[in-house]
């Protein structure tokens, strides 16, 4: 505890012993706690967690990280949220782990995932199922860290300018990967010149013997190079890329095959991933895993071998009645949109394609234009397309899509109108920003009931 106290710059309230070993996880949820761990008593809008200190400490807790004392063993800090990263970045430094961070306007759940499954297939590794990319999830993601893990995978998200410098402090990284720069989030950065210089933050806290991997099909991602003290690796599929994709191909599934060609020879790659995107996804992986000195020969079979650990990313459930349920509602960009329905296409091969969108969050002032343009690309390619929302997203996606447009207020009516449309060996595709909650109704959807 006194460590705790050192490194988070707080005080010991109500301890008995300072010396007391934490032997268990750091978390948020008192319902999480394993006898030894640290509950950090966050103070939010709908829930204080202080409330909670009580509980977690008889379930096990060996110390709570609060604001305020709560009348159970405590360190008291000024705000739970920096003490939390001033933890990590502590117990960080004394631990032999290389961090690879990866970013981008979109890819980077996927990409952390497959890269995790690499690494693991070498040596130990964290890497954390989700999105655990901002400034609490990275630090507990940091604190899941021994000394015995060789490589700790972590995604770093930006909401703002400083956002990434900030997760850096916490783990500055080894390697550094950055997937790509789209319109994600444009409406709170001011548009795709203004992102690239947020996710940039991540290659220019790289050292002189860091390593940045950069997507070399990507304009503004390349360009990061000159910001950059590391060395440089690119991927894609330019014949200038260092790790790059060659014979691109995909099945009837739409899970894509290609050759992967680096430095030290080639091997072919077929990923259990559905989408030509993640063609892009596996060779950033491939990147980052070269450069940390794993060869071709065993990034190829890692790759083949690797899932989709994530949930609500082009996650593909047939049932029995032979509808095909598309769940890729996490998130939602215009860039990532066109990669689902690309991807939906092929594997539909000829069967109806029923797309259900919803809002495509934080786009600023080309909201309406980019939800139009969707709702325009959805009518084009599928039988049926519903909007769902009642807001001025789900307005422009139908203004868009035409007359033939169904729409639905919510998840609720929106079962009920496909209920009525779909037919056995459709093929559908949920798709929106994970706000607008499309992944209940795609998992709904993907019930063997409906």
């Amino acid at each position: 505890m006194e460590t705790i106290a050192r490194l988070t710059g707080g005080c010991l309230v109500d301890v008995d012993d300072d010396q007391v070993m934490v032997t268990g996880p750091v978390v948020m949820d008192s319902r999480l706690i394993t006898p030894g761990g640290v509950f950090c008593a966050f103070d939010g809008a709908h829930v204080d967690g202080h409330a909670f200190a009580a509980a977690a400490v008889a379930a096990g807790a060996a110390v709570v990280l609060a604001s305020r004392p709560v009348g159970v063993p405590a360190v008291v800090v000024d705000d739970v949220q920096t003490a939390l990263g001033a933890l990590a970045a502590g117990v960080l430094r004394e631990l032999p782990a290389v961090v690879v961070a990866v970013t981008g306007s979109a890819g980077k759940t996927s990409t952390k995932d497959l890269l995790g499954q690499v690494l693991a297939d070498v040596a130990t590794t964290i890497a954390p199922v989700g999105s655990f990319n901002n400034e609490l999830g990275l630090p507990l993601t940091v604190l899941r860290a021994d000394e015995h893990t060789r490589f700790l995978v972590l995604e770093m998200g930006a909401r703002g300018k400083g956002h990434i410098t900030y997760l850096t402090t916490i783990a500055p990284p080894k390697v550094a990967v950055v997937t790509n720069v789209g319109h994600a989030h444009a409406g709170e950065f001011g548009g795709p010149e203004k992102i690239a210089e947020a996710k940039a933050e991540l290659v220019e806290a790289l050292g002189p013997d860091g390593i940045a991997v950069l997507n070399a099909d990507d304009p503004l991602v390349a360009a990061m190079a000159s910001r950059t003290r590391g060395q440089v690796i690119t991927y894609g599929t330019a014949p200038d890329a260092v790790v790059r994709a060659e014979d691109v191909a995909l099945d009837e599934l739409a899970r894509p095959s290609f050759t992967l060609v680096a430095p030290g020879g080639q091997a072919p790659v077929r990923l259990r991933l559905h989408g030509a995107h993640h063609v892009s996804n596996a060779l950033a992986a491939a990147g980052a895993a070269h450069a940390l000195g794993v060869g071709v020969r065993q990034i190829a079979t890692s790759l083949s071998a690797a899932r989709q650990l994530s949930g609500g990313r082009m996650e593909v459930t047939t049932r029995p009645d032979g509808v095909t349920v598309v769940n890729d509602a996490y998130n939602a960009n215009p860039e990532s949109v066109r990669a689902a329905l690309r991807a939906v296409e092929v594997l539909a091969g000829g069967r109806r394609q029923v797309v259900v969108l919803g809002a495509m969050r934080e786009l600023g002032e080309d909201s309406p234009a980019a939800h139009r343009d969707i709702g325009e690309l959805a009518a084009r390619q599928a039988t049926v397309v519903v909007t769902v929302g009642d807001g001025p997203e789900a307005a422009a996606l139908a203004e868009g899509t035409g007359p033939g447009v169904l729409a639905a207020v919510d998840v609720p009516a929106a079962l009920e109108l496909l209920g009525g449309v779909l037919r056995a060996g459709d093929v559908v595709l949920v798709k929106a920003s994970n706000g607008v909650g499309l992944c209940e109704l795609a998992r709904q959807l993907a019930e063997p009931h409906r």
